[in-house]
């Protein structure tokens, strides 16, 4: 299965009507990348250069959430931890899913508590629907808190951790 131009104009369509700001999509070594209010190009090729021809059998985006300084608005029935500090970064889950503090069972997890992060650095994978969606930090400084347990379910704006940024 490939994408044709008509499904690229569908998942336009869907982003635009939805409440991401972006989207990134890897299907037959064909990858897409839209971003919403952005003057980033659209991409759309094979990753290899060659022509895609075999099905897809792993889908997987990057998402870097926006950290931020202030609380995140809680959803009803999500509780809020607050920071052992003032002025920590919180960096917000950006999707809804089962988040993941390693790439794999019994691997070592991406970060820990005292772990130094850059804005791209992957802090954990959220799964959706089996697909495997990297988070980056947004941030760059120290990991002080990590909120989200591995394996647990977490919501959109819910914070997975928080990060003492450096100046």
């Amino acid at each position: 299965m490939s994408l044709t131009a008509k499904d690229v104009t569908e998942i336009m369509r869907l982003l635009e009507e939805s409440s991401f700001d972006s989207l990134s999509l890897e299907m037959d070594g064909v990858k897409i990348n839209l971003r919403r209010n952005s003057a980033a190009p659209v991409r759309q090729g094979p990753e290899n250069g060659a022509a895609a021809a075999s099905p897809a059998s792993t889908t997987a985006a990057e998402v870097t959430p926006r950290a931020k300084p202030s609380r995140v608005p809680l959803r009803p029935g999500q509780r809020y931890n607050p920071p052992s500090e003032p002025g920590l970064c919180e960096v917000p889950s950006p999707l809804l899913g089962i988040f993941h503090h390693a790439p794999k069972p019994g691997e070592l997890p991406f970060i820990e508590v005292g772990s130094q992060v850059e804005e791209d650095t992957v802090i954990g994978i959220i799964e959706v629907m089996k697909l495997m969606n990297s988070v980056r930090a947004g941030v760059k400084g120290q990991v002080v808190e990590i909120l989200a347990e591995n394996g647990a379910a977490v919501e959109y704006g819910q914070i997975l951790l928080r990060v003492r940024a450096e100046v």
